[in-house]
């Protein structure tokens, strides 16, 4: 019998709520803001059996259920209902993994929020990150616009009644390095490797930071 690529994480159990260490932002307990930054450390991320062929690995995570029209989120005094229009966010681009690396450890590429973006896109160990959409959220601030490469958490807004899930899909894929130079994000990725997929596989984490819902969890 064929072993299946899978994927798993130390950091989370699939389909659970991934810890505020690993978000970008957690509830302030206290009750005096409605959120406050949060440990932003990338998690631990394994995987094994990778398909025959495979030359290198590529590591994307996405939330599929950010607001469509965010005018409404983080607002006092409104909702965003259950069944409002959802849209992606892209969190984590990583590219070029060699086949002989079988996990990312937590923290490891991001241990902390970095004002203006982590440096980008070599990392370590001959991999490159994309840029994540932290990018176009901080147009316009001073104190923390600028590229945003590699791992950024959870940051769901708190008045969103729909708890987030958080898609971390390993694809391996039969070139060494992304045909891709300079900047590169994630609807980049998948059109690259449109056509060089030998299998995928995925493990999904939540976070929400609307108290309500955190209770009811």
């Amino acid at each position: 019998m064929e072993d299946i690529f899978r994927a798993w994480s130390d950091s989370f159990a699939d389909g659970q709520r991934i810890p505020e260490v690993y978000a970008f932002a957690k509830i302030d307990p206290s009750g005096k803001e409605h959120t406050l930054p949060a440990g932003d450390r990338n998690p631990e991320i394994s995987w094994d059996s990778i398909p025959a062929g495979t030359q290198s690995l590529i590591l994307l995570c996405q939330d599929h259920d950010v607001p469509a029209d965010f005018s409404k989120a983080n607002q006092e005094g409104e909702k965003i209902p259950v069944d409002a229009p959802r849209t992606t966010y892209n969190h984590w681009v990583l590219v070029d993994i060699s086949p002989e690396v079988s996990n990312i450890p937590a923290g490891y590429l991001s241990n902390g929020i970095t004002p203006h973006g982590k440096h980008g896109p070599a990392c370590a160990n001959g991999m490159r990150q994309g840029l994540n959409d932290y990018t176009d959220s901080f147009k316009g601030d001073p104190q923390m616009h600028g590229k945003y490469y590699g791992y950024d958490g959870p940051c769901p807004p708190w008045n969103d009644e729909r708890v987030h899930n958080y898609i971390f899909t390993l694809y391996a894929v039969d070139f060494p390095m992304l045909p891709l130079q300079g900047d590169f994000r994630a609807d980049d990725v998948l059109e690259a490797m449109k056509g060089h997929v030998l299998g995928e596989c995925s493990i999904v984490g939540t976070y929400t930071l609307n108290p309500e819902l955190k209770k009811a969890k």
